[in-house]
């Protein structure tokens, strides 16, 4: 130590001239032992310094192993919430509008089964189309799947309420989607809807990624709000069809009607004579149902040899039991109800004035002529 003192004296580093020129040999083995003793000291400060806390420092930054898998299983499932909600969107959307045109589904698998669910009662939730609400929940799922994805929730929403409320909308329509299976094989036994089976596969998916994505505990947390979501879902559907099915025409499921024909009793007059060549001429049509009595009012206004010439279209002329379908003609004219008149191309629904269908029609009428 002292030979260390001495080599690091100020008149060893205040002699200039001396560095400049060749050190003496025991100015150089001073020199050589100075690094040596300097290198030596470094290397032992590790033990107690700053660098200690550098070397104890990457335990702590380290990301965790399980909170890296998290993460990625995270956006891994709100990417699939993303996707299936998205399918599930398309589908109901395009069910949407077959049910507000009165349209015919297309059925791949079980002929014309799709549309007959989709025309029940059953496709009605309080008067709200069904494949609506699907629309509406599939779109919410969607959206909230891209939103958590990108870590960008609306009105303040943090993550961990968003994957709540994600939680929440799968679990409705997983108790939804299981009533329905039930009704299905219920009330429609016999009766295929690939739709229904489609969207029962979306959403009981949907479900399953949601809660794969809660730990055990939190599922445990929130058990009880599950059921009571579930619960709240199935008692509306319920008491939504416990609603209508008395002012329905489900009462007539069960009703097995032949076809039959009822008799015109009154006379025709010559005005309602002409007034229905007129319509025959110009081929207007009158659709109806031999069941239903409008259609046998609007034919007694006419008269019995003025009913006869009418193009009238019978909807149901195989009788009317559990799945009978109207005829192509009625379907493709997409009837509201009975009587439809359909002349010129405008549709007038219920029983006309004969007056009324003169005007409409442009029936010119002669004075001798008049209605009565």
């Amino acid at each position: 130590m002292a030979s260390f003192l001495n080599v690091t004296s100020p008149p060893f580093f205040s002699s200039r001239t001396t560095l400049s020129t060749s050190p003496p040999p025991n100015i150089t083995a001073q020199l050589s032992q100075f690094k040596k003793g300097w290198c030596w000291k470094l290397k032992c400060m590790p033990s107690s310094g700053p660098s200690q806390e550098t070397e104890s420092e990457p335990p702590e930054t380290a990301p965790s192993p399980s909170n890296s898998l998290m993460s990625s299983s995270s956006v891994s499932t709100y990417n699939w919430c993303a996707g299936l909600g998205g399918v599930g969107f398309l589908e109901t959307a395009y069910l949407t509008f077959l049910k507000l045109t009165n349209s015919d589904a297309f059925c791949p698998i079980g002929g014309g089964n799709c549309g007959d669910v989709l025309s029940s009662d059953y496709a009605v939730v309080f008067g709200v189309p069904l494949p609506l609400i699907g629309m509406i929940s599939y779109g919410l799922v969607a959206a909230l799947g891209l939103q958590l994805s990108g870590k960008k929730l609306p009105f303040g929403i943090d993550e961990s309420n968003g994957r709540l409320l994600l939680l929440g909308c799968t679990t409705s329509m997983a108790a939804a989607s299981g009533y329905f299976l039930y009704m299905l094989s219920t009330k429609f036994s016999g009766t295929s809807c690939s739709y229904c089976l489609l969207s029962a596969f979306l959403s009981f998916s949907l479900f399953f990624i949601t809660l794969k994505d809660f730990g055990l505990e939190e599922i445990q947390k929130f058990l009880g709000l599950q059921l009571c979501i579930a619960s709240l879902v199935i008692f509306s559907l319920n008491t939504s069809y416990a609603t209508l099915r008395p002012a329905s025409s489900s009462s007539l499921a069960n009703i097995d009607l032949e076809y039959f024909t009822t008799e015109i009793t009154t006379p025709s007059s010559p005005f309602a004579i002409s007034l229905a060549r007129h319509l025959q001429s110009i081929g207007a049509k009158m659709y109806g149902a031999f069941w239903c009595s409008h259609c046998q009012e609007q034919k007694q206004i006419f008269g019995k040899e003025a009913a006869e010439l009418l193009n009238y279209v019978e909807c149901f002329p195989d009788g009317f039991r559990k799945g009978s379908k109207m005829i192509k003609a009625c379907a493709d004219a997409k009837l509201e109800g009975f009587p439809t008149w359909v002349i010129n191309g405008q549709v007038l629904s219920g029983d006309q004035e004969l007056s009324e269908l003169a005007k409409v029609s442009e029936f010119k009428i002669e004075e001798s002529n008049q209605p009565s």
